[in-house]
């Protein structure tokens, strides 16, 4: 079964935000971090499985522009460079209803691989 495609995409540029509308008038904000650190591209999830390529340094990235792929996605160009990425909207989906839990193993990856997240200021 398919996900449900977003009604409205906002991108809160001052926050690195992007928050995604669904039609049941359920919401989800996503910080661009997230978004770039799970983007669905080669060069960060590899050409297989166990060839993801863990992303660091990216707290302060944010999102320039938002290119609407037909009717199955979005590309999202990153500050950083990063465009790579196809997001459909069954990923989007899947990014939402998993944020917690994906970022937490994200945290506990860095953390296996000796880095850590910088604190930005509030």
């Amino acid at each position: 079964m398919s996900k449900p495609i977003p009604i409205e995409l906002n991108l809160h540029r001052y926050s690195k935000v992007l928050e995604v509308k669904y039609p049941d008038e359920v919401s989800f904000n996503l910080p661009c971090e997230y978004l770039r650190v799970f983007s669905p591209s080669a060069e960060v999830q590899g050409h297989g499985p166990g060839q993801q390529v863990l992303q660091v340094g990216k707290e302060d990235v944010n999102i320039e522009k938002i290119e609407l792929i037909g009717n199955y996605a979005i590309c999202l160009h990153f500050d950083d460079g990063h465009n790579s990425g196809i997001y459909s909207w069954d990923y989007i989906y899947n990014l939402s209803q998993n944020h917690q839990q994906n970022w937490q193993e994200y945290l506990e990856e860095l953390a296996q691989a000796g880095y850590s997240r910088k604190q930005l200021p509030s």
